[in-house]
Formats: structure tokens, C-alpha cells, sequence
């Protein structure tokens, strides 16, 4: 079977091929084509290169990347995946060939001239690395950092006041309604991954079919295969985030010696540390060296022999502290890609089952339904068994008792009675597993919703997605409730909000007032001097500190900080009171006025985009950060339904679109779906979709300072023929020989001409854009070679230019075109001499030859043309040379 890609009205790709292997080289090729800046900007990230490009912003992440030792890691787990799973390990390698191939087949994603950078090579680690990058902080292991912190200055008490989901962690709603509950007999999988809000989009809507495997689902782009929403037909399976916790983090005592650095082990006994220098280069600034230290706990990510950078110092008279980090897939050298393969063979939940117990991280909550009313509901991944006091603070590794003890037997639940299973990050099967969970709002809402009727179709499921009743909103309004002496206005506004629906919708002005006051209080909170200490974070590193930011903490805390019996003394009363009056003065509109969608993009400020509902703890989770923006940068990555009855009565939604290409037609073409609450049909039948054809590889491909990435296409005659047409049609072309011809006559002409071996027409893409119709042929094939003295090594080329855009053609383009013109005949053909002969009548073209550095040669006259239905009249010629040495002496 020929590998064949489609796409649909969205522009998703549907990927058919004749093996597993086959399909996977299609999924990285395609990929490459659609998200080429995105898979680079990932590949630079897992190998703590992005400062290079992006600079001083990225800097922090990098020196976290060596420190942490991604990159190592990834290399490591895929020579395990070689050792135990050869198959899978080939598989990834095929995916990571069809990345280098569309890659290598060129991009006009703006991003890459706007930062300067050029697609470069992926590695067979490299997905590996990728997925490693994007979930490393998943865990949250910064919170113990916070925890810390909070105890410092408040003590023990304040770990349960702040506990929720932190600022860095990710998490999703998902539910499964049984046969018994559903329109056809067959259960039903929905949900909503709550990840940040990316352009391009973080999760890529993909179909891979091959004779071993047919499914539809939600990938990670940079990766093979469909990992966590996929549906193959027969069984569908979703996961939400366990909020278990599988990192480490521990004080190190560290000490330099004459062979190297060394660190104290719980025994007593210094150990030999591994140690190495690496450099960082970063766009604009000088290098920036680090030093990379590995104890026997994990590598150090914080500090090093000499101490801390700020941040808690050791008692006096020992060595100064650093901190290190231990996590599973650096201790077992596996990242679960064992896993992968096997999903998409899935055709019951006992083989979901089976695939997810080779699961490292992140650690999921898995639901997964088939057509025979099987049913999942359990946890995935390692966490591993140690003492109580390494999952909620640092612990000191010259302390016995911290070690780690094999992995915990991942929980398994049920499906509640009534046939429905809902998670949404709350304690749940993972509860032993974990220290901090979601508040329940979100998972008793939607249990809530789903027991509101008796029977549930696929198509119903989008109205749960969108609901944004504010479950966390209770404790506020008590406060509101219990005031009393406000000013007229602060009256009107109390009385208000104690009757409001409590639903965060985008054109709600009750909303926005209520998220007014609430913004009041959580700034008035962290201001009050009793958060004096947190609120100066000590100088962790940058990527640590949204962990670490107090304002934060307080917004997302603030139901707690309400209910609590007692806040250090704080008048909570007051601070309502004086939040209610402020919120009266800023005379808020509506909650989509503030509340906007502003995905994020890694080379420039995002712009807001549209007016969102929803809210942190609503279903339609659109999180913003009380106190200090309404702006959302966070919410569903994605919607889908699973319906197991009829896979294409399955639905699913992205926030933007299919392509990161800006400009594309499915860059954000979904974007007014998702705003809605509408998702888009799952097509399966390839019968209904259009193949895509060939993509083209370049014979050529030059990037020029000043004018962008040119790429020399073979010319498809009939694809092209419309835009050569107009070239030629032009009266600035009538020396072309073509003006007058009909587009078919032209196509024909180069039809013709693609039959020819000596003969070859080209067209050349700055950009993606059409800049020139290039012909080479041989001299002795042709009639200007009866016409002058062909000598060995000669080459012809014709040359036309497309004509220059509004400002007119930039001073230099025609010299830039013609040098990435003469490498790729000169050296990258390896000829000796370039020959053109322009009709004499046009001396521009003449001009700009013998410019280039041509010599001219005689005036001749080139005999008529006969080609099938198509005559070339006789052409009065200046023939002209340019030698190689002369090129490129």
C-alpha cells in the first residue's frame, strides 16, 4: 500500500500507509509540514538550546534542561526502549525520519526568519526528549519549594491553607457514561484536556490507519502515535492528570575537591559526584556557562558547591547546600514508550489496560470504554514507594530513611453505581498517591450535570463542556452577605452578587463585578503584612518562581483563606469591605471585557483575542489569575466525545486550528467552534476525504540574509500551471515567447518538457512564495547549441522573474535570487559554465546577467519550436556565459 495522506474540511491530517512503521514516518512528515517551528522550538527546549534564538527570556529554562539532564535522559531511555522493545524503538526511529524529511522539504513559518533560526536535525531520542520536556514539571515538585517557604514564614498550618492545584500543573476534566446510560446502549468518553493555551496548539487531531491499526485522536506533536485520547474503532480511552506525586527534591551538602565535587550520602561516607561544565549561548548576550553536578539522588537543579543562590543556607560550620532532583525515568531509564504501540492496537479495555501498566510519567488517571460495555476507570505510572516526609518537603540526602523502595500498585476504581465516572484532578483513586489535589468543583458539577437526565447521546456531551457555574464562589459571597454600613453603591453591588447565578459567562456584568472583588481581595491579601515574608520569594531560579509568586498562591487558595477559622490575625471582613468599594469605583462591564483568550507564542507578547467564559473552577475551565490579570492563557487544549456505538458520531475541537502556519486556512478555523461550545465531526471513511498531493522535495535549498529561505521545486505542470500562466501572460514576459497562450497550452508546453531528460523546468519559493520559473537544459539538446561551441560542462538556464509586489522589488533581490540560482547549478549540478541567452530586444535582463558577472557572448538566432498543439517562434538571442571559477573564485 502506498503511503497516502488526506485531509479533511479542517485540514487534519488522515494518514494511511501499509505498516506500522510506514504510518509513523507519515505522522512525522506531516507533522513537520504543519508544526515545522513548533517541533523545532520542542527540540531546542528538550536539549536546553532555546536561548540561542529566543534569548535571555529562555535562558532559565535552559540551565534547567542541563542541570536536569533531559537530554541525557531522553538518550538513555531510548537505548533502553533498543534493548527491550526493538520494534517500538524502529517505530519511533520511522516518526523521527519523517520529521527530518518534512523538515528537510522546507517551511514558511514566519517564526524562523523572526528569530533567526533554521530548521535543524532530529535525533531517535529526540520525541523522547520532547515528551520528557513537556511534562517534567507536570508533578509540580517546585510546590515543595513553596511548602518550604510558607512553613519558613507561617508555619506548618500554612501548607493546608494554600493547598490546590499550583500554578505550573496541568490538569483536565473527563467523564464515562456507561451503556446504561446512554441513547444507544454503548458507553460514551468525553473531556477536556486543561493545558496552556499555545499557538501553534499543543495537541494535533490526527487519523493513522494502517493494516494493523485504524485510529482517531488527539497526539503530542513531536511524538508518534496517540498517547492520551485516542479512539481505535472499537475502544476509546481518555486520561486526566493524577496529581500524584513522583519527584523528589533534596537538600545536598556538596564540597569541591582536587578530582572534583563531592556530596555527602546518608551513610556518612562523601561520594564522588559526576560533574561537567557545558555552555549555553544565548541571542545577543555572551555565553553562560554551567556547571552540571549528579549525586547518587538525581541532578542538581538548584545551587551548587558553593550554596544556594539565595534560598535557605546550612547551619555554620558545614558545607554550603544545593539541591537535587530525583525522578523516575532518570532513575529507570524508561519513559513508557513501550505503551504506545500497543494503544493503537487496543481493541478491548483489557488491552488499554495491559498497554498502560508499562506507563512512567506523567502519572493519569485512565477511563476507557469499548463496544462490548467494557469499562476502565484506574492509574497509570510510576510513583515510587519512600517516606511520607520526600512527598511534601525537601529532604536531606545525608539523612537515612529517604531513599526509594520499588513503585506503588497503581490504583484502581470502579464505575459508580449509577454507571458514571467523573474526574477532574479532585482526590480520587489517586489519593494515596498524592499531596495536593483539584478542589471538587469541577468533578461534582459535572456529576451534577450527568445525573440531570437519565440517558446521554454524543451529542449532548459539548453543553457539559461549557458550563460555567462557579462552584468556588461561596465563601466570597458569605463574606459579602455578612457586611453591613456600605456606601450606597457597595449596597447595590452586595445585593447584586448575593442573587447572581453564580455563572461566569462571557457577557455576564455580574461575573465581571464578582471577579472585580475577588481580584480586590486577593491583591489586598498578599499586600497585608502578615504575608511579608512570602511575599519576597528567595532567588531560586526564574523557571521556579510561579511556584514561589505569593499573589498567585492567594488567588488560587483564596476559597480557604476565606473559610479558614483564622488568617494570622488578618481582618478578612475589612478586606472585603474595602475590595467591595474598590470594585464600586472601577465600574466593571462585562466578564469578556477582561477575560480574554491570549494564547501564548514564544517569539513575541501575545495579542488578547476574544472574550472567553468560564472561569479556574468552573467546568469551562478558563483560567486566569485573580489579583493580577482576567487575561487566560490556559484552559481546554482540546474537547472530544468518544462514542462507542458509532466512532463517526465522535466529536472533537482544538482552540485554533490544524496548521501553525500563520495565514493557513486551518490555522484558526476552529477558534469559532471552540468560543461556541461546538465541536467538529470525526471523519473515518477515507471514501469521503480528498488525497493530498505529493509534497515536493527541493533540489535546492539556501537561506540568504535579508531575503529569507529559497527552495528550487521540481515544477508540476498541472499544479503550477496557473501561476506560470499569468507569468507569462504578462506583457513584461512577451519575451518569454508565451503571451497569448491559454493555461492549458502552457501546462501542456511543460508536460512536454517533463517528459524530456535533458530538459528540466523549476520553480523557485522564497518563503513559500512563488519568486521564478527556472528551465535548465543541455546545450547540445537543444538549439542554441547549433549556435556557438558547446564546450564539456556547460549548462542553460531561462530565467523569469515573478512580478514584484507592491513596493516594488528590493534593492539586491535579483543579485540574491541569481547566486542561490548559480550554487545550485554550478556546484550543486557540478557544471563548469552557466549559458543564457535572453531575446536581445530585453535589455534588463542582459543588464542584470552581465552584472552578475556573465560575459557576453555572440547575437545568434535560434530556429522555431514545434511542440505538440504549441509552436515557439524563432528568437533573436544574446548569448552569454558565466564561468564557475568566476561565480565562486
Amino acid at each position: 500500500m502506498t503511503t497516502q495522506i488526506y485531509r479533511d474540511a479542517w485540514g487534519i491530517p488522515h494518514l494511511r500507509a501499509g505498516s506500522a512503521d510506514e504510518l509513523a514516518r507519515a505522522q512525522g512528515r506531516v507533522t513537520a509540514h504543519d508544526r515545522a517551528w513548533q517541533l523545532e522550538a520542542e527540540r531546542h527546549r528538550a536539549q536546553g538550546t532555546s536561548a540561542a534564538f529566543l534569548g535571555i527570556g529562555a535562558l532559565s529554562w535552559d540551565l534547567f534542561a542541563r542541570r536536569a539532564r533531559l537530554d541525557d535522559t531522553a538518550r538513555r531511555c531510548f537505548a533502553t526502549l533498543e534493548k527491550r522493545d526493538p520494534k517500538t524503538a524502529r517505530w519511533v526511529r520511522s516518526y523521527v525520519d519523517g520529521v527530518n524529511e518534512g523538515l528537510g522539504e522546507g517551511t514558511s513559518a514566519p517564526e524562523f526568519a523572526e528569530s533567526g533560526l533554521a530548521p535543524g536535525r532530529w535525533e531517535p531520542w529526540t520525541p523522547l526528549g520532547v515528551w520528557l520536556a513537556t511534562h517534567i514539571l507536570f508533578a509540580g515538585f517546585p510546590a515543595k519549594l513553596w511548602r518550604e517557604e510558607a512553613i519558613r514564614h507561617l508555619g506548618p498550618d500554612a501548607v493546608g491553607l494554600f493547598a490546590t492545584d499550583g500554578p505550573g500543573t496541568s490538569g483536565s476534566n473527563g467523564w464515562l457514561v456507561s451503556g446504561a446510560r446512554t441513547t444507544t446502549g454503548l458507553p460514551v468518553l468525553a473531556g477536556d484536556p486543561h493545558r496552556f493555551i499555545e499557538d501553534p496548539g499543543v495537541y494535533q487531531q490526527v487519523h493513522l490507519s494502517c493494516p494493523q491499526f485504524d485510529v482517531i485522536g488527539l497526539a503530542v506533536p513531536g511524538v508518534p502515535g496517540i498517547a492520551h485520547f485516542g479512539h481505535t474503532g472499537t475502544v476509546a480511552w481518555a486520561i486526566t492528570n493524577a496529581m500524584a506525586d513522583y519527584q523528589d527534591l533534596y537538600r545536598e551538602r556538596l564540597r569541591r575537591t582536587g578530582a572534583g565535587v563531592e556530596a555527602l550520602g546518608p551513610d556518612g561516607v562523601w561520594r564522588r559526584a559526576a560533574r561537567h561544565t557545558e555552555t549555553v549561548e544565548v541571542a545577543g548576550e555572551e555565553p553562560v556557562e554551567v556547571e552540571v553536578v549528579e549525586t547518587e539522588r538525581g541532578p542538581v537543579v538548584i545551587g551548587g558547591p558553593e550554596g544556594l543562590d539565595g534560598g535557605v543556607t546550612a547551619p555554620p560550620g558545614t558545607p554550603p547546600l544545593a539541591i537535587s532532583l530525583r525522578y523516575p525515568p532518570r532513575v529507570t531509564e524508561d519513559l513508557g514508550f513501550t505503551t504506545l504501540l500497543p494503544l493503537l492496537r487496543a481493541r478491548q479495555v483489557a488491552d488499554v489496560d495491559r498497554a498502560f501498566d508499562d506507563w512512567a510519567e506523567p502519572v493519569n488517571v485512565v477511563q476507557a470504554a469499548d463496544t462490548e460495555g467494557g469499562l476502565l476507570h484506574r492509574v497509570a505510572g510510576k510513583v515510587p514507594v519512600r517516606a511520607e516526609a520526600n512527598r511534601t518537603r525537601l529532604v536531606p540526602a545525608w539523612e537515612p530513611g529517604h531513599d526509594w523502595h520499588g513503585w506503588h500498585e497503581p490504583p484502581r476504581a470502579e464505575p459508580a453505581a449509577d454507571g458514571i465516572a467523573v474526574m477532574a484532578n479532585q482526590r480520587g483513586p489517586a489519593t494515596p498517591l498524592g499531596v495536593e489535589f483539584a478542589p471538587p468543583h469541577r468533578a461534582d458539577r459535572i456529576t451534577a450535570l450527568l445525573g440531570e437526565r437519565a440517558h446521554w447521546s454524543a451529542a449532548d456531551m459539548p453543553a457539559i463542556h461549557m458550563d460555567t457555574h462557579l462552584g468556588s464562589a461561596a465563601p466570597l459571597l458569605d463574606h459579602l452577605a455578612a457586611l453591613t454600613g456600605l456606601t450606597p453603591e457597595a449596597t447595590a453591588l452586595r445585593d447584586r452578587l448575593l442573587i447572581w447565578d453564580r455563572r461566569m459567562d462571557a457577557d455576564s456584568t455580574d461575573a465581571a463585578a464578582y471577579a472585580a472583588v475577588r481580584g480586590a481581595v486577593v491583591r489586598r491579601l498578599a499586600a497585608h503584612p502578615a504575608f511579608a515574608g512570602p511575599a519576597e520569594p528567595p532567588a531560586y531560579p526564574e523557571v521556579f518562581q510561579p511556584w514561589l509568586a505569593l499573589l498567585p498562591r492567594v488567588g488560587f487558595a483564596l476559597e480557604h483563606l476565606l473559610r479558614a477559622g483564622e488568617l494570622y490575625g488578618i481582618d478578612r471582613s475589612e478586606i472585603v469591605r474595602a475590595a467591595v468599594e474598590e470594585a464600586v469605583a472601577e465600574q466593571a462591564g462585562v466578564w469578556g471585557d477582561t477575560h480574554r483568550l491570549t494564547p501564548w507564542r514564544a517569539v513575541d507578547t501575545p495579542t488578547p483575542g476574544p472574550g472567553l467564559s468560564g472561569d479556574h473552577d468552573c467546568v469551562l475551565c478558563t483560567s486566569s489569575v485573580p489579583g493580577l490579570t482576567d487575561l487566560s492563557a490556559r484552559g481546554p487544549a482540546a474537547r472530544f466525545v468518544w462514542d462507542l456505538a458509532r466512532r463517526e458520531d465522535s466529536l472533537w475541537v482544538v482552540p485554533l486550528g490544524a496548521s501553525g502556519l500563520p495565514g493557513s486556512p486551518h490555522h484558526r478555523d476552529q477558534l469559532p467552534l471552540w468560543l461556541k461550545g461546538d465541536l467538529a465531526p470525526v471523519i473515518t471513511d477515507f471514501t469521503r476525504l480528498e488525497p493530498e498531493p505529493p509534497a515536493r522535495k527541493p533540489v535546492h535549498e539556501q537561506h540568504v540574509d535579508g531575503f529569507g529561505t529559497f527552495r528550487v521545486l521540481p515544477l508540476d505542470p498541472a499544479a503550477d500551471a496557473e501561476v506560470v500562466h499569468r507569468w507569462v501572460s504578462e506583457e513584461r514576459a512577451a519575451f518569454w515567447g508565451m503571451n497569448g497562450l491559454t493555461q492549458a497550452q502552457v501546462a501542456e508546453i511543460y508536460a512536454h518538457l517533463d517528459t524530456l531528460d535533458t530538459h528540466h523546468a523549476h520553480l523557485v519559493l522564497r518563503d513559500d512564495d512563488p519568486v521564478a520559473l527556472l528551465q535548465t537544459y543541455e546545450p547540445g539538446a537543444d538549439r542554441v547549441g547549433d549556435c556557438y561551441a558547446v564546450e564539456p560542462g556547460d549548462i542553460g538556464i531561462h530565467l523569469l522573474l515573478a512580478p514584484a509586489g507592491p513596493g516594488g522589488a528590493r534593492p539586491g533581490w535579483s543579485a540574491a535570487l541569481m547566486g542561490v540560482l548559480a550554487a545550485y547549478v554550478l556546484l550543486g549540478l557540478d557544471r563548469r559554465r552557466i549559458v543564457v541567452d535572453p531575446d536581445v530586444r530585453n535589455e534588463k535582463a542582459i543588464a542584470r546577467f552581465l552584472r552578475q558577472g556573465f560575459v557576453a557572448g555572440p547575437r545568434v538566432v535560434l530556429p522555431e519550436i514545434d511542440i505538440p498543439d504549441v509552436s515557439l517562434p524563432e528568437k533573436h538571442a544574446q548569448l552569454a556565459f558565466l564561468p564557475r571559477e568566476v561565480a565562486f573564485p
